[in-house]
């Protein structure tokens, strides 16, 4: 018998209403029927099973997931209740989106995503910790946070993320919100495509490029709580970016100020924030279907 997760944020049936008289947005809101194994999220062409959890069980799956990636492959320091599991105070308050391979149900990619009123609840935004983001007060009815994304090392060809990124369009827009915030994470001894040095120097080098084309307008600026040391970095080295961090480029997102340094993944945090509306034609015609 599987455990019903302990918060709020599960209801039986969809909410009806609008989201100002709904103290959560329920997993089950985003117009899918809610099955034994959870709510699914919209069908995708390659046979990927998108759920959100509704199960303990489930949210376990996705924190051990987070665990091989973050703490086994990339080396982080976490810092969890739980041995193997990549766990936070967060993590009780917010949604979990998960795709299963369809040969064996393994949970292969996860997001975890936090909603304005869940925020309300747990008193802040997991990027409050990294940055100050007194600018971005007045969206804080709007903004739904972002993280933990992750995708299994056999199963990183696109397709995956792909999956992740349209049901969280999905959730968007079923749920009347448009701005998306969060982190995309550089590690410090990230080398790129072209085997350059690393220990921040490549975060520098990212973030030299970014802030050319992609940074935003001064009153959504945020300031990282722990900045990267970039007067002490070199910023000229021909890197790229990480996949991830071009893919949300690509889907119009912008950099809202310089990295911020996470000690316990060893990762420079770059802040972003995507809306819909900026979002172009083609992809958002491709996720979201208008």
């Amino acid at each position: 018998m599987m455990d019903v997760l302990p918060t709020p944020v599960l209801p039986a049936h969809p909410r009806s209403g609008s989201l100002a008289d709904a103290t959560t947005v329920g997993r089950v809101a985003l117009g899918a029927r809610a099955e034994a194994v959870g709510a699914k999220a919209p069908s995708n062409p390659m046979g990927w099973h998108v759920v959100w959890a509704r199960h303990l069980d489930e949210v376990r799956a996705a924190q051990r997931l987070r665990y091989q990636v973050f703490a086994l492959e990339m080396g982080a320091r976490l810092q969890t209740p739980l041995p193997g599991h990549d766990c936070d105070l967060f993590d009780d308050y917010c949604e979990h989106l998960l795709v299963r391979e369809p040969m064996h149900g393994d949970v292969v990619g996860t997001y975890r995503v936090l909603t304005p009123a869940q925020a309300k609840r747990v008193g802040c935004y997991y990027s409050d910790t990294e940055f100050d983001l007194t600018r971005l007060h007045a969206w804080r009815e709007r903004m739904v946070e972002l993280g933990r994304s992750c995708v299994h090392p056999q199963h990183r060809h696109g397709g995956v993320i792909m999956a992740l990124w349209k049901a969280l369009a999905d959730f968007m827009v079923r749920n009347g919100l448009d701005m998306m915030i969060g982190c995309a994470s550089i590690p410090m001894q990230y080398d790129g495509a072209h085997g350059v040095a690393a220990g921040g120097h490549a975060a520098a080098s990212i973030w030299r490029q970014v802030r050319q084309l992609h940074l935003a307008p001064i009153e959504w600026r945020v300031q990282p709580r722990v900045p990267l040391p970039l007067q002490a970095l070199d910023d000229t080295l021909p890197v790229e970016p990480p996949a991830l961090l071009k893919g949300y480029l690509r889907l119009g997102a912008k950099v809202l100020g310089p990295p911020a340094w996470d000690p316990d993944f060893n990762t420079a945090d770059l802040p972003l924030m995507m809306r819909l509306t900026d979002m172009p034609v083609r992809y958002r015609r491709h996720l979201v279907g208008v």
